[in-house]
């Protein structure tokens, strides 16, 4: 019964079993970091009730207002009026570009980041949203502290592009 004690406990003071006691604090140390994984996943969850629209789709904002929705999955429109390429890629998705809506750098309001497909990626994105109306949906984040507010657009069916107004 003594043994059962030392080794629920992890407490190994024999030689010959410090083997088996190290193999259950290893499973012990498993378990635990597994628990601790999916509790993380749960609790980042998103809580916060959608913003929709009554149609069911998400609320539409302009770019300048982005910063209020930080969170919360809606659709920002506005023109596309500067890009910046970035110098390292993303496996699967290729090198991105983000794209600066309704005023450009250095004081941008808000940014989308998109991925091209294929060798010419960067280009074709590019060429595909440079100086047009577009909208982007997806959740608002924040990289950095200070930094305008963006949404991340891997799926290009995230962003659609806007007749242009006669």
């Amino acid at each position: 019964m003594s043994w059962v004690f030392l080794l629920s406990q992890g407490d190994c003071l024999l030689p010959y079993i410090t083997r088996f006691c190290s193999t259950i604090t290893m499973k012990k140390l498993i378990v635990s970091m597994a628990i601790a994984g999916l509790a993380v996943l749960g609790m980042g969850q998103d809580s916060a009730p959608k913003q929709v629209a009554p149609d069911g789709a998400p609320k539409q904002i302009a770019p300048a207002d982005a910063k209020n929705h930080v969170g919360e999955n809606v659709t920002v429109c506005g023109k596309v009026v500067d890009t910046r390429h970035f110098k390292y890629g993303v496996v699967g998705h290729g090198k991105p570009v983000a794209f600066d809506l309704d005023q450009p750098e250095p004081n941008p309001v808000f940014y989308f980041i998109a991925f091209g497909t294929g060798v010419e990626g960067e280009k074709e994105v590019t060429e595909a949203y440079k100086d047009k109306k577009v909208c982007v949906t997806g959740k608002v984040s924040v990289l950095q502290a200070g930094t305008a507010p963006d949404i991340l657009a891997p799926d290009r069916s995230q962003i659609t592009v806007q007749a242009a107004s006669k």
